[in-house]
């Protein structure tokens, strides 16, 4: 009740909410006329039959009647008495029981409701906001990003058309605000012109619509669309967007990179400046059976162990980590580091089978494309008769049929990439194809990151989420981004040097053994120094670059804050 006087001036600045409280209090006033004029009349009818009663008796008595209470401990003995009872009770069923309750209702509680309503789906930003993100529908996407932009303290804001939607979205924790996507009034009341950023993930169409209504308002802030189709892109350009992101062929690209080619050669899946970071699938080289210590991989080219991916789960890189055939190595080196060591531990490819693709949409059409620029043969297995091509890669079938499934060559395949748009499909496809190949390769796709472990539990080697690709690919675009996703759950970060840890060897810190996360490079001025030695001391003016899981993220951030060091990273 302590915040009933603010919410009364909020209440009060609504013309039409004062004139509906003017009403409710004319109406009051009239029945409060009507019980005084009652209660004398009552006196003055009881006196006529030899009776007196107090003031506050003959109040209790209108009251009692009109409210249909009746108690029956005071009554009249003349007709005149008993018919302005019958008067007095009918007012009273009219007033108290209908007008009343209808007039409260309509005057007051539904626009007090609806006040309350716009209070949590406000129509404008507070003047001078500045610096946020401006979200354009809520989605898989822009649900990982917020997850982002909270955990690095950059505000936001989600529009909303409709109000339902909006106190759904209030009721969930997400920040929204009123407002039609088309209407330019929108964008200035949400300080389009002081906003960090623009992200558009709704259709194609829609997008381009956004992007020109917000390019006539600013002319110089960041607008991200995403793109599903390919005709889109230049349009969505011409429209006024910075960046088009065609999320479907990225990930298309993401899982095709991970797939095991069968030369155990490191592919690069992240770049930070000259740092680059890669993943080598170890199967069939002279690393199987050694530990990270015993490979020497740092003496004899160069690059740095930062970790290891097991049957999906990434664990941190220790000396007597043993490296099996399923091992795939997390590497950081420069781009010389990183084609020494395929010069020396590439081998020779000896693939019996294609790589299969189930699901022929744009992102399995995008992996295969990307599998053929590597020159491995692939298999997309699709139902849907509209979406094969005239090409001998694409079959016809169902994937859960093990008929089609063996004429795609599943027996000899080296990997199965899972592609379509349903994780429950996707969840499914992992569990049979884990049955039908305990040895191979599985990578799939998930839409949502919630379904994330459950692809795990379901067999799948490698899972890359849409959702949190999307959201950290335009995350990335953030001018005053200082995190870029390398993988699913693995990030590369660049913090200042934490004062705590200013003046200290890098191994007198101890980041890995306390956060989890790794260093990878320091750089002190326009020097980068990769794959630094441990003894080296972290100089205070100094930026270090660190990877590590999301959850190695978070303790690393918790133990040294995170707000300053990218303040101070600028």
């Amino acid at each position: 009740m302590k915040f009933l006087p603010t919410q009364l001036l909020l209440f009060l600045k609504n013309k039409p909410d004062r004139r509906n409280l003017i009403l409710l209090g004319k109406f009051m006033l009239v029945l409060l006329a009507l019980i005084v004029v009652f209660t004398v009349i009552f006196h003055l009818l009881m006196l006529r039959e030899g009776r007196i009663f107090s003031w506050i008796t003959g109040l209790y008595w209108t009251l009692t009647v009109m409210s249909t209470l009746g108690f029956g401990d005071i009554t009249f003995h003349s007709d005149s008495g008993r018919f302005f009872s019958i008067v007095v009770l009918l007012s009273g069923m009219v007033f108290l029981l209908i007008l009343f309750p209808f007039t409260f209702i309509n005057f007051f509680y539904a626009p007090w409701m609806k006040a309350q309503e716009d209070a949590q789906v406000p129509r404008a930003l507070p003047a001078g906001t500045s610096g946020h993100v401006v979200l354009t529908q809520y989605g898989p996407v822009t649900e990982s990003l917020i997850i982002k932009l909270n955990q690095f303290g950059y505000p936001y804001v989600v529009l909303v058309p409709d109000l339902a939607e909006g106190l759904r979205l209030h009721g969930l924790g997400i920040k929204v605000m009123l407002g039609d996507l088309d209407d330019p009034e929108t964008y200035i009341r949400v300080n389009v012109q002081q906003a960090a950023l623009v992200a558009a993930t709704a259709t194609d169409v829609i997008n381009t619509n956004i992007a020109f209504t917000v390019r006539e308002i600013s002319g110089e802030v960041p607008i991200i669309s995403t793109c599903n189709f390919a005709a889109s892109v230049d349009i969505l350009g011409l429209a006024g967007s910075n960046h088009v992101l065609q999320l479907g062929e990225m990930m298309g690209v993401f899982l095709a990179r991970r797939a095991s080619g069968g030369d155990a050669c490191a592919q690069v899946i992240g770049e930070f400046k000259e740092l680059q970071i890669a993943e080598a699938s170890v199967a069939g080289s002279p690393l199987v059976g050694l530990t990270l210590k015993e490979t020497k991989l740092r003496e004899r080219v160069g690059v740095s162990v930062v970790g290891v991916w097991e049957r999906g789960r990434f664990g941190a890189a220790q000396p007597e980590t043993l490296i099996t055939e399923t091992t795939v190595l997390v590497l950081a080196g420069s781009k010389r580091q990183i084609e020494k060591y395929n010069q020396v531990y590439q081998t020779e490819r000896h693939l019996k089978g294609p790589v299969i693709i189930l699901g022929g949409g744009r992102v399995g059409r995008a992996t295969g494309q990307s599998l053929a620029a590597r020159n491995l043969d692939y298999r997309i297995v699709e139902k849907d008769p509209a979406r094969i091509k005239a090409n001998p890669n694409y079959l016809l079938g169902d994937a859960a049929e093990l008929e089609v499934l063996k004429a795609a060559g599943i027996d000899e395949s080296p990997c199965v990439i899972i592609t379509t748009h349903d994780d429950d499909m996707n969840v499914y496809l992992t569990i049979y194809c884990r049955r039908l190949r305990p040895d191979i390769q599985i990578i799939t796709r998930s839409t949502l990151q919630r379904n994330l472990p459950t692809m795990h539990r379901a067999g799948a080697d490698f899972v890359m989420s849409y959702a949190s690709m999307g959201g950290n690919i335009i995350f990335n675009l953030l001018k005053r981004s200082d995190i870029l996703m390398v993988a699913e759950g693995l990030d590369l970060l660049k913090v200042q040097v934490p004062q705590q840890l200013a003046g200290r060897s890098i191994a007198q810190s101890s980041i890995r053994q306390e956060t989890g996360c790794t260093i990878i490079a320091v750089r002190q001025g326009e020097d980068l120094m990769i794959n630094p030695d441990p003894f080296m001391v972290l100089p205070p003016e100094a930026e270090i670059i660190l990877i590590g899981t999301v959850e190695a993220e978070n303790k690393f951030f918790s133990m040294y804050g995170h707000s300053d060091f990218l303040e101070r990273a600028e």
